[in-house]
């Protein structure tokens, strides 16, 4: 059986992101690309011949380290609706970033954190 909306993005927040990055660099041999500004740290990895892509969030010490992967979807809100008519919850609500993705955090029913994004509008 196929899905029709596949995890395609992963993201690990921490307070130490030179760290993090070292130690997946050194296990898996990953390279990372610095895409944030200033003491937003948001560095990028590419998916490689069979991954996904990912990216290391410098938290700047504000909330709990975390891991989270992120399927992406075609439409955030209406996910994050069927989501809590599922009986999940939205831990963060539907945001859009400076380049048009769209993207919000959930909570299933047994309390495991998910993320889902749509992309920009293709120009």
């Amino acid at each position: 059986m196929t899905s029709s909306n596949g995890v395609t993005w992963f993201e690990i927040g921490t307070e130490r992101p030179d760290e993090a990055q070292r130690f997946y660099g050194d296990l898996f041999g990953w390279g990372f690309t610095e895409e944030g500004t200033g003491d937003a740290s948001y560095r990028t990895t590419a998916a490689g011949d069979d991954g996904i892509g990912g990216a290391i969030r410098g938290t700047g010490g504000v909330g709990p380290n975390y891991a989270i992967f992120y399927v992406q979807v075609t439409d955030v809100a209406e996910t994050c609706r069927r989501a809590e008519a599922a009986g999940g919850k939205v831990l963060v609500p539907v945001k859009r970033n400076d380049n048009g993705l769209t993207f919000a955090h959930l909570l299933d029913p047994a309390g495991n954190h998910v993320g889902v994004f749509a992309p920009p509008p293709a120009a």
